[in-house]
Parts: structure tokens; C-alpha cells; sequence
């Protein structure tokens, strides 16, 4: 684990510094912005806890082991939270980014700061708003810098054994197919240098996180380049890419659920959004306006109501998203080019006509 005094430099990681790439600065290129619920979606947590994950088998899975597994779950992440990522304190004071305050944040090194100690409350006035922004400045270096480099390994085992129960019980929806899904998105050229140098064992990669890899890659990126906002740029592809997360969850549990379900290489903490206070169609908005340009195509994946409801409102193709067996998108299954059809019956009617034919 690294120092504190590496990690919390103020100046390094002062939000106003970091680089910031729009759809207009490649104007030359599509850019596919995919946008993603959380829960049933990327992870199974709370259908696992209630047990209508299993439910959906008809007695072929173990109802109460999916209860446990997914109690397994939530205590790492309550726990996270707390030690890790200063949940007690802030709990109450939910934000839907983790920049939202930045321009509160003076940059100050916080490397001897005492968050203890500095008595911070409702961020209804700016000192108590500059020490919100202070812990969310740590929580996002804590993100980037993995959660490795945040828990000893004794935790880390635990989590690794239990994300791979939790593999098997979901008949894979966290790994099947992840080969062939990786190999899909590598720059020609690149293939055989990368699967020899690749860090991780094909077989343990996640279907969704696979997708997510196919779609954009993040902070590990080779043969493309992540920007800060997690844009990927590719030199060799006719298109950018990003994975936005809006979760209806509160914002510091579902950064420590990217984390412990090894998905925050693949989505940058600047682009998971909490609609908890504010409604996923005003997320949606933000997402719009930040990324809007003449050749952005949104695409929104999820299983519930509410991101239905807000693709809906701002006219951008769904993608629904079922856990149970005889779901037609599911974990493992769905690929880019399903999802690619569904974008181009919005964006290129004239192109989806044609494949129907």
C-alpha cells in the first residue's frame, strides 16, 4: 500500500487540473457513449439478497446461498465504505458526482490533514462544501490508484474467493465468453504482444466487464489512450468510446461496488453518476450536455424503470437488460453488435432496414 503522503499531494490532484476531451475536439469521429445501470445490470447484488435471482430457476439453484453470497457482499461494501471511504461521515451528504464540488476544492496538500478532526457537516455554506470536496479529492485517488493499493491482502483474498463463488453460483455472468469478447476489441497489430503481456487469465474475466473492455477500455489501457474524463481515443478506430455509470444508489457505495466487482479500470470515477437525490433523467441531461456533439450516440443499458423512463425522454435506444434464464439480454450474451443495432435504429434507420431484410 503507498503512502499517504504519495497519494494526497494537492496539487497533482487538484480537480480544476485535470484534462478535460469533448466530442467536439473529434469532430472527425462517432463517438458511442454507453451508459449503464449498476445493480441486475453489471453486478447481481440485490436479486441475489432477496432471492429472485435463484427464484427464476425453479429449484435448480440454492436460494439460500445466494442470500449469503450476497450478504458476503454488502458487508464488504458497508465496510469499505466506512474505513476506506469516509461513509460515516458523509453519508447524509450525498452528491451525484464525485467533481461536483470541485470548485471548492483549493488544492490544499492534505497529506498531515486530519479529517477526524475538522468537524464537517451539512455542506449547506463553503467551508463545510471545501471539506466535503477535500474527502472526495481522496476517494477519487483512492479509485484510481486500484483496490490493491487500498486493502492489506488478507481482504483482498477474501474478495477475490467470494467474487468467484459468486461466478459460478451466476453460472458465469461475471465470466463467460470474456475471451473471445477481449480479442474484439484489440487494434490490429497489437494481438499477440497483448495476449502475452495481459495481466488478467481470459477465463476469469466477467461477461459484463468483458462488454465493458469491448466498449471502452480504461486506466489500463494499451493500444488505445483513456483521457481523464475516460473518453477512449483510438488512432486506429473511426469512433471514441466511454462507459458512463448512473446508479440509483448513493454515489461512495456504488464507487466501492465498481471496486470490489473490478470494474472501476473500466469506468473512471468522473463518469459514475447518482441519481439517488436528483432522477436519472436529469443525469441523462448533464450526460448530454457533456458529451453532445454532431456524431455522439447514446445508448443506455439497464434493467429497470427508471432508465427505461429517461431513455424514453431524451429519445436514445434502450438496451433492457433481464436476470432471469429466459431473458433475451443477459450476462452472458449480450455483445456490441446487438447493442450496435439497437443504436442504429435510432441513429441509422436506413442501416437497421437493411439488416432486417
Amino acid at each position: 500500500m503507498q503512502s499517504i503522503d504519495v497519494l494526497l499531494d494537492g496539487d497533482s490532484m487538484h480537480p480544476g487540473k485535470r484534462a478535460k476531451i469533448t466530442a467536439q475536439d473529434s469532430s472527425n469521429k462517432k463517438m458511442n457513449v454507453y451508459i449503464w445501470d449498476m445493480d441486475e445490470t453489471l453486478i447481481l447484488l440485490k436479486s441475489l439478497l432477496n432471492g429472485t435471482y435463484a427464484e427464476g430457476f425453479n429449484g435448480s439453484k440454492d436460494v439460500q446461498k445466494g442470500i449469503d453470497i450476497g450478504k458476503m457482499w454488502e458487508k464488504h461494501i458497508l465496510q469499505i465504505c466506512d474505513d476506506h471511504f469516509f461513509y460515516e461521515q458523509i453519508e447524509n451528504y450525498n452528491k451525484p458526482l464525485l467533481d461536483s464540488l470541485r470548485e471548492y476544492d483549493d488544492g490544499k496538500d492534505l497529506s498531515d490533514y486530519d479529517f477526524s478532526k475538522d468537524g464537517v457537516s451539512s455542506p449547506h455554506d463553503d467551508l463545510n462544501k471545501k471539506k466535503l470536496a477535500y474527502r472526495h479529492r481522496i476517494i477519487g485517488h483512492k479509485y484510481e490508484q486500484g483496490l490493491r493499493n487500498v486493502i492489506d491482502q488478507d481482504t483482498m483474498k477474501q474478495l477475490d474467493d467470494l467474487y468467484e463463488l459468486t461466478d459460478r453460483y451466476t453460472d458465469r455472468w461475471l465470466s463467460s465468453g470474456a475471451k473471445n469478447l477481449y480479442l474484439l476489441l484489440l487494434v490490429p497489430g497489437y494481438v499477440s504482444r497483448l495476449i502475452s503481456t495481459f495481466p488478467y487469465d481470459f477465463s476469469d474475466l466477467s461477461a459484463a466487464r468483458a462488454f465493458l473492455e469491448q466498449s471502452s477500455e480504461g486506466k489500463n489501457s494499451t493500444p488505445h489512450l483513456a483521457a481523464a474524463n475516460g473518453v477512449t481515443e483510438s488512432s486506429d478506430s473511426k469512433s471514441d468510446k466511454v462507459n458512463i455509470l448512473v446508479t440509483a444508489g448513493s454515489l461512495i457505495p456504488s464507487l466501492v461496488k465498481c471496486f470490489l466487482f473490478r470494474l472501476d479500470d473500466l469506468i473512471m470515477h468522473q463518469n459514475v453518476y447518482s441519481s439517488w437525490d436528483v432522477g436519472k433523467p436529469k443525469c441523462f441531461s448533464w450526460i448530454k450536455d457533456r458529451f453532445n456533439g454532431p456524431n455522439v450516440q447514446f445508448c443506455v443499458i439497464g434493467d429497470g424503470w427508471e432508465e427505461c423512463e429517461a431513455a424514453q425522454i431524451m429519445k436514445w435506444p434502450l438496451v433492457q437488460i433481464d436476470h432471469r434464464p429466459s431473458g433475451s439480454h443477459r450476462f452472458p450474451g449480450l455483445t456490441l453488435k446487438t447493442v450496435g443495432y439497437y443504436i442504429s435504429v435510432i441513429y441509422e434507420p436506413s442501416n437497421s432496414e437493411s439488416d432486417e431484410k
